[in-house]
């Protein structure tokens, strides 16, 4: 268990905060479809309607909040937002019509992203810049630990599929939450920095190389619905596959990433290897894309099977070094006194990968079959290409005494 921890103190507190709410991230994750509709009594065309309403808030909403962070203190408005993020789940307990649950579900995704920024912030300040990305993968290995847990919760409610089983995995997901919060106030307060007079409130938004990051750290992330929701569909109606695939498929992944993050991200220390580890990320998620297609050419049921677990687990590797190498990008380019709002701003990823990732993947995969695997793989490639010199673009309009990286300049194409 020691290895899957950071060493004691902050760091470990950060940890366990986030195993206590992706415990409960898990479970909603699972089950919330069928509680928004079978509980709530919502249709799903609503509940996807809602969804994608909330989370562009929350996209919208992710820089503010970050800069709040830096103005008043990561750790009080990471307890803060952990508290909101507990009371909006909580009260999806309560609502039953669709303008209640849609200000509910705003409210949860705005907590969710700035809580994300906050606790970011909040590491960058309590963390040696050398350890951040060392540290940022235990956090990451915890939390696919948590959601595994709460993924196995939430299908004991399935499994009752009764209004009780429901309401009580929400109510867990909820009380996960305060536990975060509380072992959040257990860390030291860190430092706030004055604002320089003149200085954008919003800097980050002027910070042109950074935004360019951002989307393609965004671009990359569009292989989270690959293994949620293009691979399932891909099994179904492409493939020979059994259908308990899918769920092992996301076993691999869970697992791949809760034991060899940490190992994987220690490769990373500064601009230069994090540039080449997104680099190796996008050629493994290519030589996935590639074997996923190679199943929809009429192999048994058990080869099926085997090509697809080796695809998941190219895949997987991908996520491990494509995350090492933008925990480093996204601290090492931002200023100290606004790692908030700069966090908060590259978190934005994965709420653009959720709206468009779905719709773009499926219409690519679905539509052109093998085709379009090698469509998507190439895009993957093609970005991972493009973000070494975009870092080497962002390094150079930094202060000297702000990038203390290796120089980039002697950086060879792996």
């Amino acid at each position: 268990m020691s290895r899957l921890l950071p060493p004691a103190g902050a760091a470990r507190n950060l940890a366990m905060a986030q195993l206590a709410n992706s415990v409960g991230d898990g479970a909603f994750i699972v089950t919330s479809a069928l509680f928004f509709t079978r509980v709530v009594g919502l249709s799903t065309a609503q509940v996807g309607l809602g969804l994608t309403i909330a989370w562009l808030v929350g996209f919208l909403t992710g820089v503010p909040l970050g800069n709040l962070a830096d103005r008043k203190g990561p750790r009080g408005v990471a307890i803060l937002l952990a508290f909101s993020t507990a009371l909006s789940v909580g009260s999806f307990l309560f609502v039953r019509s669709f303008p209640l649950f849609l200000i509910a579900a705003i409210a949860y995704a705005s907590s969710q992203t700035g809580l994300t920024a906050a606790r970011q912030a909040l590491l960058a300040g309590l963390v040696a810049p050398a350890e951040r990305t060392r540290i940022r993968a235990f956090l990451q290995s915890t939390v696919n630990g948590g959601l595994a847990v709460g993924a196995a919760l939430g299908g004991v409610a399935l499994r009752f599929d009764t209004a009780p089983a429901y309401l009580t995995v929400f109510a867990i997901d909820a009380t996960s939450f305060l536990i975060a919060a509380v072992l959040i106030h257990r860390v030291p307060q860190v430092t706030v920095a004055l604002r320089v007079a003149g200085e954008p409130r919003l800097a980050v938004l002027h910070d042109r190389p950074y935004a360019v990051l951002a989307l393609l750290n965004a671009v990359m992330l569009m292989f989270m619905p690959l293994l949620s929701l293009v691979a399932p569909l891909w099994i179904v109606e492409r493939t020979n596959a059994p259908g308990w695939v899918v769920a092992s498929l996301l076993i691999v992944n869970t697992l791949g990433v809760t034991l060899f993050q940490v190992r994987i991200a220690r490769s990373v220390t500064d601009l230069r290897t994090a540039t080449r580890s997104v680099r190796f990320a996008g050629v493994a998620m290519l030589a996935a894309c590639s074997v996923f297609a190679l199943t929809a050419f009429g192999m048994t049921p058990v080869g099926a099977a085997a090509v697809l677990a080796v695809a998941a687990a190219l895949l997987t590797l991908g996520e491990m070094k494509l995350a090492s190498g933008a925990w480093e990008i996204s601290f090492g380019l931002a200023p100290a006194d606004q790692q908030g709002q700069y966090q908060g701003f590259f978190g934005t990823g994965p709420a653009i990968a959720r709206m468009l990732g779905p719709a773009l993947l499926t219409t690519l995969v679905l539509g052109w079959g093998p085709i379009g695997w090698l469509v998507v793989g190439a895009l993957f490639l093609g970005t991972s290409v493009a973000i070494g010199p975009t870092v080497r673009w962002a390094a150079r309009t930094r202060p000297a005494s702000q990038v203390v990286e290796p120089s980039l300049n002697g950086e060879c194409v792996a």
